[in-house]
């Protein structure tokens, strides 16, 4: 894939079935980081991936690979809400979510709020 100049550009790289999750995923982060933060986030591209900002520094990337979609940096969250994301997460900061599984959309929207939360309140 060349790269992307906009994430626009970079969901429509993939197939219409993971660009449409992608959206999805990107429409949830968007929502939970403006209800989080109270105005609407900067999109980009970043390392190679899409990314929603938040007061200048990301608040997560996604990004789409051959065998799942993937959410980075996922920190530790509070539980339960850790143990619910605990199945996905791969690396210490990353969850992944496979093309061969339904993807827990409310779920990535709870994680989503948590982070945005978190980041807003570093910020204060």
């Amino acid at each position: 894939m060349p790269n992307p100049a906009t994430v626009d550009e970079y969901i429509a790289g993939f197939p219409p079935e993971v660009a449409e999750r992608l959206r999805r995923i990107r429409a949830i982060i968007v929502e939970a980081v403006t209800a989080e933060s109270g105005s609407q986030p900067e999109e980009k591209i970043r390392y190679g991936i899409a990314a929603v900002m938040l007061g200048g520094r990301y608040a997560l990337h996604f990004a789409g690979w051959k065998k799942h979609i993937g959410l980075y940096p996922v920190p530790s969250l509070p539980e339960p809400l850790e143990a619910e994301i605990a199945p996905y997460r791969v690396e210490k900061d990353s969850v992944v979510f496979p093309h061969a599984q339904e993807v827990p959309y409310e779920l990535i929207g709870r994680v989503a709020r948590e982070i945005a939360s978190q980041r807003v309140a570093a910020n204060d």
